[in-house]
């Protein structure tokens, strides 16, 4: 997989909600079937917080919704209801961006692996996913 970091642009269906993601062009999402995930078809790669940006005046169209342990927040647009981004109850410290509302272009790979959110804290611990949102010492956009 190609890890050089690149910027990548997206957002919401309607174009209110617009950010920018520091990510590799070929990137692991996550499919996962919790209750939210699974009802939305939601597939998410995840990054650190402080590689992700929103642009303009993004912020007043997004709106809330949590559940459960209310550690994940789910933002979705006001206006068209896509989330094309939200803080994911694994790396609460980390966004998931939802990889369809990705920019055409700029994602080259996106390998696809299952979490079973259904029995969240086994596929917590056996995943790995904790790790995807971990900032490396050395990395540099491009």
């Amino acid at each position: 997989m190609d890890n050089d970091i690149i910027i990548h642009n997206g957002g919401c269906h309607c174009r209110r909600v617009r950010w920018r993601v520091r990510a590799p062009k070929s990137v692991v999402a996550w499919k996962c079937n919790c209750s939210d995930c699974s009802m939305r078809g939601n597939i998410h790669f995840i990054v650190p917080s402080e590689r992700f940006e929103l642009l303009g005046d993004s912020k007043e169209f997004l709106t809330t919704y949590t559940f459960g342990t209310h550690t994940a927040k789910h933002t979705f647009c006001k206006v068209c209801g896509i989330t094309s981004f939200y803080i994911p109850r694994s790396n609460p410290d980390g966004i998931a961006v939802t990889f369809r509302c990705v920019d055409t272009g700029t994602l080259s790979h996106v390998e696809i692996k299952q979490f079973d959110g259904r029995n969240w804290e086994s596929s917590y611990n056996q995943s790995g996913i904790a790790s995807c949102s971990v900032k490396e010492a050395d990395e540099e956009p491009k």
